[in-house]
């Protein structure tokens, strides 16, 4: 699933290169992908792109005074072409589901894409961003935190810190891979508990918040959209990672799996070299 940092990337792609241009034409070929109907797409028809930004994993399109809002959700993608085929999509076939034409129907563009029979790719058309619900409902940016925010978002809190920093009401921006190496670099349990939490571990866990998703938006900004993905792979440490060495300590990444994903963790950094039970609610094993 792309994240704070792919999103990040695409974004800036998009200052770079839509910014300035003209949306000539949206060609819509999966309906199900828009979830919001005023007002119609037809309206972003002429309209002049004055820039893109992010919100939590939200991509932000703005022309006049339209947003263009996208979440990828887990198979989604963003596609650009300097010369986009001027044929219309048809309904229903292959992995596009809408296309955004500029300055001509045969001119640069971008597709929006979805692999994979599990669909979640989604598209508002809004005045305000904060209509959408899901970005009415983010916690502060991942980017934004330090130690003493953290702290103030933990307090009182009982649940898991894997489930903390991906809980996108609670901190927007962060998913199931770049946790897994936050949490890695900050030396933390993904069973810790929130509140709990010592100032120390606070501090050691904002560090790595800003290292990893820092490092990880430097890396990926200036990449081609198609190697975005790639270039995400290869920074990883521990996430997706299972059965290879640690490389930090050489211990073996183990792995808790759940129905529909998993996560990876290294026992000698994160765990005093004990492996967690692979169950939803798992404790250390004794």
């Amino acid at each position: 699933m792309p994240e704070l940092p792919e999103v990040e990337a695409l974004a800036h792609h998009l200052r770079e290169h839509a910014v300035g241009a003209t949306v000539f034409r949206l060609d819509v070929a999966s309906l199900s992908v828009l979830k919001t109907a005023t007002p119609p797409w037809t309206e972003l028809h002429g309209q002049e792109v004055t820039g893109a930004t992010r919100h939590g994993k939200h991509l932000d399109l703005v022309a006049g005074e339209l947003h263009l809002v996208v979440h990828l959700a887990r198979a989604g993608w963003l596609r650009w072409s300097d010369a986009l085929s001027p044929t219309p999509l048809k309904p229903g076939k292959g992995p596009i589901s809408l296309r955004v034409h500029l300055d001509a129907a045969a001119g640069p563009g971008f597709d929006l894409t979805e692999a994979g029979t599990k669909k979640g790719l989604a598209v508002w058309i809004v005045r305000d961003p904060n209509e959408v619900p899901s970005i009415a409902r983010l916690g502060p940016d991942a980017l934004s935190l330090d130690a003493g925010k953290l702290g103030g978002l933990f307090a009182g809190r009982t649940e898991r810190l894997k489930t903390a920093l991906t809980d996108q009401s609670l901190i927007a921006g962060i998913g199931n891979a770049y946790s897994d190496e936050i949490m890695h670099m900050a030396r933390l349990s993904p069973y810790a508990t929130t509140g709990k939490l010592p100032s120390s571990a606070l501090e050691g866990l904002a560090t790595a918040v800003q290292e990893v998703l820092t490092s990880a938006v430097t890396r990926s900004v200036g990449q081609d959209a198609a190697r975005l993905k790639g270039e995400k792979r290869s920074g990883l440490r521990v996430h997706a990672r299972t059965g290879l060495p640690c490389p930090v300590c050489g211990d073996t990444i183990r792995e808790i799996s759940f129905a529909d994903k998993s996560f990876q963790y290294c026992p000698t950094c994160q765990t005093g070299g004990k492996p967690l039970a692979d169950r939803r609610l798992s404790r250390l094993l004794k």
